[in-house]
């Protein structure tokens, strides 16, 4: 896939090639040996050139909001390629969000049936003392929810199916 992106104002142009989690993508020309893992929602885990990153790709209108460490990116797909990128990526199916590291449940914002979009929050969960809001991966209507008030759970628990 090759499309064109700004970032701060700076028009990049990337191609991504690869599959199953191992990727080469390539930003003005200059390779990197990419390792990406979804660790559930719209949270990711990134190997780059031998450094861990966890990343949250957050869908906007035109782009992605990216939170990559502590900086936080706004990325532009130009209206030339917008559609090969944006179009729903990953098999049909359920989207299933799990919690991306241990933590505690503060509170349930989804309820089976209610019909939700991309980016909207559907859990609150507390880990490392910080409260972090875990938004459907995309849009559609909430078939479970596994997730309850004060509970404590475990990297990778199920907390919320979206079809």
């Amino acid at each position: 896939m090759i499309f064109d992106a700004a970032v701060d104002g700076q028009t990049h142009r990337v191609e991504v090639t690869g599959s199953k989690g191992r990727y080469t993508v390539a930003v003005d020309g200059r390779p990197l040996e990419v390792d990406w893992r979804e660790v559930g929602g719209p949270f990711v885990s990134l190997l780059v050139g031998g450094r861990s990153h966890h990343v949250a790709l957050e869908p906007r209108p035109g782009g992605y909001r990216v939170l990559v460490d502590s900086h936080d990116f706004a990325v532009d797909v130009l209206e030339t390629t917008r559609d090969a990128v944006l179009a729903p990526r990953g098999p049909a199916g359920p989207a299933r969000l799990v919690a991306p590291m241990p933590g505690r449940i503060v509170r349930v914002l989804a309820e089976p049936g209610q019909e939700v979009e991309a980016g909207q929050g559907l859990v609150v969960m507390e880990a490392m003392k910080m409260e972090n809001e875990l938004r459907s991966p995309r849009a559609g209507r909430v078939v479970e929810v596994h997730a309850r008030e004060l509970q404590t759970v475990e990297t990778g628990f199920l907390l919320v199916v979206v079809e």
